[in-house]
């Protein structure tokens, strides 16, 4: 099993959470982050004054999916997250070693689905 952890724009949510979807991933955590990366910080105005946005808006996308279908999700967040401007994101991928669903005591990746 894997960790697929994506931090993405946040316009992108839908169609990357969609083709995610017809993938049959079943399911996932989101989370509203900031952060900085290349990106770095902007100046915008609020009437009037101008002020330093240091951390920029983005989403995180969690998820733990089976080793088999690991290639196409991560080709899926690359493809719909994509914008060609910098600060699309990044993907990050974790081996996890077991799981266990709470409810059932059941463990592996029968566990995710």
């Amino acid at each position: 099993m894997k960790k697929i952890e994506a931090i993405i724009k946040p316009f992108k949510l839908d169609e990357v959470k969609d083709a995610l979807t017809e993938l049959g991933i079943q399911g996932m955590t989101i989370s509203d982050v900031k952060g900085f990366g290349r990106q770095k910080a902007h100046t915008e105005l609020y009437r009037g004054a101008e002020y330093v946005v240091d951390f920029v808006p983005k989403i995180k996308i969690e998820m733990i999916i089976p080793d088999v279908l690991l290639k196409d999700v991560v080709r899926t967040i690359e493809q719909q997250a994509k914008t060609g401007r910098i600060g699309d994101g990044k993907i990050f991928i974790y081996d996890i070693e077991d799981a266990v669903r709470i409810r059932t005591g059941q463990r592996g990746e029968g566990s995710i689905s």
